[in-house]
């Protein structure tokens, strides 16, 4: 006997994955009075309050805060010792996430659209079937569709690696106890945070990078300061290392055997953690029966209005290769609305800042220096100490600096970066400027707070600037 057709639901807007660009998605489009229905198989909200940013800022504060007892003699505090409980950090943050799964759902039911958790993919153009937990399906069908399923982290072949069972940031935050010897592999943004995180909390912890320098992207006065920060705190770090295998298996005792500098070494730790890099989430979505291609690297294929090649079905956050920030996805999102409700935004041109959370900040928006030196941009560069910052002075926080790019034929200013304490802030003051087309000279004549850490813009500003001749090219304008 056939198996009667299943009914397909009509919606305005079915969205499949629920990051934080469609969450916010599905509460603005059903706040306008469409029908929205967001999928998701696991998480409320998406990875960042649940798995990623949110729950690792937290799990990074409570490392500050053992910073504190660490120097508590500084403070004038007499230290009689203390024990960090991982448990305890850990229901801290847990706490945290609970709460805001109990927001976002409420901002669910405030708006009208509609949750599902479950397992959806493409079974016809612009129709989506989710195979809910208890095994029923539904199938829903979008005027418009938005992709949102984000990337997860990269367990690439080397050999034995899988097999060790290493930890993922997931895994990480999960922990109920201090590792012993916690061997990381990447020295990016994930590998930074963790590596002074699980120092402060106890643990023995190595860095190992294929790249010459940690966070290998930024200017090389930043690689430098992060790189004696660790020196200073104990974290080893192993630069220009190829990993030629792992055996054992992570939580019981694990050893990562390198490569560097012609000569095998082998490292024995505890736990491995992997931070190399990120897998877009694309399988097992049905694409092909949307008519939605990938791009070479696996990323599903827009153009600058975010569309997909399938008619109607639109791709935003990381699965669509945009830059990896939740603040990203959420601009994202507003590109979507604005084209699916008539206007024409794109995502050419706009500004991508971004803040590492170490301990100090690292924050930067623009232009980097090795950027400009690579393009012949003409630049002049401010940059003065923490030192000179009087509140960093009053909170014990003086390692780091301030830098800022202005253009040399000009003052419009080109890029920013802080490596110190509330860079984040810092910058978000500079970028406010940047995005109003104001000179740097009205940071540097602002009247500013005393004494706060932003008034530090003002001594930068202020500060003799070092020329940068560069060949004048086309792109010195157009920068």
């Amino acid at each position: 006997m056939a198996r009667p057709e299943q009914q397909v639901e009509e919606f305005d807007l079915v969205i499949l994955g629920g990051g934080t660009g469609s969450t916010i998605a599905a509460w603005t489009f059903a706040a306008e009075g469409k029908r929205v229905a967001a999928i998701d198989r696991k998480y409320v909200g998406g990875s960042c309050p649940n798995i990623a940013c949110l729950p690792s800022k937290n799990v990074i504060h409570s490392a500050k805060v053992v910073s504190y007892f660490q120097r508590g003699k500084e403070f004038g505090i007499i230290d009689r010792g203390f024990t960090v409980d991982m448990s305890g950090v850990r229901e801290r943050k847990r706490k945290m996430v609970t709460g805001l799964n109990e927001m976002y759902l409420e901002n669910y039911r405030n708006t009208g659209a509609e949750f599902i958790l479950g397992t959806g993919r493409f079974v016809a153009p612009r129709t989506v079937e989710v195979t809910l937990p208890g095994g029923d399906t539904r199938q829903l069908r979008g005027a418009s569709v938005i992709v949102s399923t984000g990337t997860r982290a990269t367990i690439d072949a080397t050999p034995g690696l899988a097999e060790a069972q290493p930890l993922t940031h997931i895994e990480a935050l999960e922990l109920d106890e201090s590792p012993e010897h916690l061997l990381i592999i990447g020295g990016g943004y994930v590998g930074v945070e963790f590596a002074q995180a699980m120092r402060r909390f106890g643990s023995k912890v190595t860095v190992i990078d294929r790249n010459q320098r940690l966070m290998a992207r930024e200017d090389q006065d930043v690689c430098e300061a992060l790189r004696k920060l660790f020196e200073d705190k104990g974290i080893d770090v192993h630069l220009n290392a190829r990993i030629k295998q792992v055996s054992g298996k992570s939580g019981q005792s694990a050893t990562v055997v390198i490569e560097q500098n012609g000569a095998e070494k082998a490292i024995v730790g505890s736990h491995v953690l992997v931070a190399v890099g990120r897998t877009p989430n694309t399988e097992a979505l049905g694409l092909e029966s949307a008519g939605v291609e990938l791009t070479n690297r696996g990323y599903i294929k827009v153009n600058e209005r975010l569309q997909t090649t399938a008619p109607g079905v639109w791709a935003i956050g990381e699965v669509a290769g945009s830059p990896q920030f939740t603040h990203i996805s959420i601009d994202d999102f507003r590109v979507v609305h604005a084209n699916i409700t008539g206007g024409n935004r794109v995502t050419t041109g706009r500004q991508v800042p971004y803040c590492l959370f170490t301990d100090p900040e690292l924050a930067h928006v623009g232009l980097h220096e090795t950027e400009a030196q690579a393009k012949g941009i003409a630049y002049r560069l401010f940059k003065i100490p923490m030192e000179m910052n009087l509140r960093a002075r009053t909170l014990g926080e003086t390692r780091g600096f301030l830098k800022a790019l202005v253009e040399a034929e000009s003052d419009r200013i080109l890029g920013f970066t802080a490596f110190a304490v509330g860079a984040g802030e810092i910058m978000a003051a500079v970028q406010i400027a940047m995005l109003a087309g104001l000179p740097f000279t009205a940071l540097r004549d602002a009247v500013l707070t005393h004494p706060t850490l932003v008034e530090g813009l003002i001594g930068l500003f202020s500060s003799v600037p070092s020329v940068h001749d560069a060949v004048k090219t086309t792109s010195t304008r157009a920068a």
